[in-house]
Parts: C-alpha cells; structure tokens; sequence
C-alpha cells in the first residue's frame, strides 16, 4: 500500500517512528513533511495529504498533531477523504469496518509509541466490512457531491 504521514511540529518524532513501522511492514511509505522540528500550521500538511487521497496517487494517509483533532478537520474538507481521529484499539478498527476510513489522525501528545504502533497495525490490516455501511457511504458521497455542487436555482 502507498501511504503518505504528516505531521505538525508536535507530530514530528511520531511521524519519524511511523515511517519506520510502514516500512518495516512492507508498505510504500512516503514523508510529506515537515523536514524538520520546527513550529509550523498543520493545516498546510493536511491539504497536501488530503490532495493525495483525493486525486489517488496514494491509498491511505497518516496525519498527526497534538490532538490530532485539528488534521482531521482539515483533512476532511476534501471530497474523497474519510478522516478518523483515533485513540486506542477500537477506534482504529472500527474506522475501518464501519466507516473506511482512508486517514487515520494520531495525536502525538496524549499516546505512547506502542499504541500508536498498534493502531496503525490495525487501521492497515482491517477491511471495509460494506453491507449497511456501504449504503451509509454512498449517502456520504452523495453529501458531498451537493454541497461540491449545489444545484443552482432558476
């Protein structure tokens, strides 16, 4: 799977131990910033991650801030992009199963390396259940194309 990681300055070091684990795991993983430690707008390293899925150069995205909460508002903006905060074990699971999730945002300051770890695991291996879920996604979709192109009136 190719899979682009972002983070914020907060994110910096977690961002750093995900490649690693991607690669490790035998995926394509690709840094799309920052290079450094400094501070910067976690907006601007969401939209580049979000771009991504939504064109589909790459299958999923990682996203990580303080919260991970602000990469995920952002992240979903974009027509295309199902992005989950998520905290432990079932959330990681569950925004797979249910939802399809296609980027998982991490929050750097509230989990330790080793559930972060797990959750990526996770959030990789799970499928997309479909069913009564699928149905839920096509009204998303549906959701999305009119308020990307609401129908003019005459």
């Amino acid at each position: 799977m190719k899979i682009a990681v972002a983070s914020d300055h907060r994110g910096f070091s977690t961002k750093a131990k995900i490649l690693t684990l991607l690669n490790q795991l035998g995926h394509v993983a690709y840094d799309y910033g920052p290079e450094d430690g400094e501070c910067v707008d976690y907006p601007d390293y969401a939209v580049k991650v979000a771009k991504a899925i939504g064109d589909k150069s790459i299958d999923r995205g990682i996203l990580i801030c303080g919260t991970g909460m602000g990469m995920c508002i952002v992240a979903n903006k974009f027509p295309g992009v199902r992005a989950t905060p998520c905290h432990d074990d079932i959330t990681a699971q569950m925004s797979r199963l249910h939802n399809d999730s296609n980027v998982l945002c991490l929050s750097a300051d509230l989990l330790g390396d080793r559930l972060v770890n797990r959750m990526v695991e996770i959030w990789l291996k799970e499928e997309f259940e479909g069913g009564r879920h699928a149905r839920r996604l096509e009204k998303l979709h549906k959701v999305e194309e009119e308020t990307m192109h609401p129908h003019e009136e005459s």
